[in-house]
Order: C-alpha cells, then sequence, then structure tokens
C-alpha cells in the first residue's frame, strides 16, 4: 500500500518522495569521487538507480525514509537526507539512522543540516522514536560536524563497521546518537 509521505518543507528546501527526473542527477553525485571519498567505491549508474529504487519503496511503504531533497527556489535536486532502519547487523541494533548525501554543489551553505533537522522533527514528533543514531567513518570530519551542530554526541569508542573487510581504512566508525529527551531540550 502506497501511504505516500507530504513533503516536508524547510525554509530553502523541500523533502519528498523520489521521482523519476531524480535518477539522473544522483547517479551524477554517486559517481562523484569527492561525495563518495568516505564510502567504499563510488557507485555505477545500475547501482545508484537501485539505491534510489529502495529509498522510493520505502518510502511508498510506510511513509518515511532517505528522502529526495530539493531546493525550492528553482525545484534542483540536491542528494538525499532522511531517516534509515540499517539492514547491516551493528553493534547497536536495531535503530533509525539518520543520514545524508549531497552534491558537491550544496556543500557549505548549511543545507545538510537545514534539513536533518526537519528529519529529525519527523522522527521524534510524527514517529515519537525514542533515539536517532547516526555514524559514519572516523576521518568524516564534514558529516561529523553536521552531526554535532544537530546536537548529536559521540557515544565512544565506536565500532568496526562489519560491511566492511578487517584492514580496510574505512572500517572503523564513530557513532553519535540523540535521544529525543535531548532533541526536545535543543528545540525548546
Amino acid at each position: 500500500m502506497d501511504t505516500g509521505c507530504l513533503p516536508i518543507e524547510t525554509p530553502r528546501l523541500r523533502l519528498r518522495q523520489w521521482r523519476d527526473a531524480d535518477y539522473e542527477p544522483f547517479a551524477a553525485l554517486n559517481a562523484d569521487a569527492e561525495v563518495m571519498r568516505y564510502f567504499p567505491a563510488p557507485l555505477t549508474r545500475a547501482e545508484s538507480d537501485a539505491m534510489a529504487n529502495r529509498c522510493r519503496a520505502l518510502i511508498a511503504g510506510r511513509g518515511w525514509g532517505l528522502w529526495a531533497v530539493e531546493r525550492k527556489p528553482d525545484g534542483v535536486f540536491i542528494g538525499f537526507v532522511g531517516l534509515h532502519e540499517p539492514a547491516a547487523a551493528l553493534p547497536f541494533s536495531p535503530c533509525v539512522e539518520i543520514g545524508w548525501r549531497l552534491a558537491r554543489a550544496a556543500w557549505g551553505s548549511g543545507l545538510a543540516t537545514e534539513a536533518a533537522r526537519a528529519a529529525l522533527a519527523y522522527g521524534f514528533g510524527t514517529l515519537g522514536l525514542d533515539e536517532i543514531v547516526s555514524f559514519t567513518t572516523l576521518a568524516n570530519r564534514r558529516s561529523r560536524a553536521v552531526m554535532e551542530r544537530l546536537g548529536m554526541r559521540e557515544d565512544a569508542p565506536g565500532f568496526d563497521h562489519p560491511a566492511l573487510p578487517a584492514g580496510h581504512p574505512l572500517r572503523p566508525h564513530c557513532l553519535y546518537r540523540l535521544p529525543r529527551a535531548a532533541w526536545r531540550e535543543s528545540v525548546a
């Protein structure tokens, strides 16, 4: 059943269901070596399309997920931001994570933080989640800075991501947590 999802609006952005027109710019950002620097490899067009299809199906099925993000003034697709239940058996599972991936042209202007705040409000306010987590490889300072701006706190000592082989330079990860009570205090 398609429960859909009303677009989530921020001052500059719209978080919404995926459209066919999003696939080409999504493939371009997933092929960008700098955007994918902290992932094992850039994605092929087929891998990118498959990811967009999964995101789209999850939103259609439950009304939330990793939403497509567009700039409101011109409707340009800039990437995704949203909530996800990781499939990997992580040491802190089950959980709901907040994640983002934006095209390089959208970096450095606070758009990831703006969209992520809206996703947190949806997760805590609409879904009633008790906690939202985020994680990344240790060297990903840009994403860690977003997590900290969101009020998330690092949960030491971190973990090794089970999807990456032992010895892989991206395997050591940090985990950030945000309990609902801390989120409420930050928005009060």
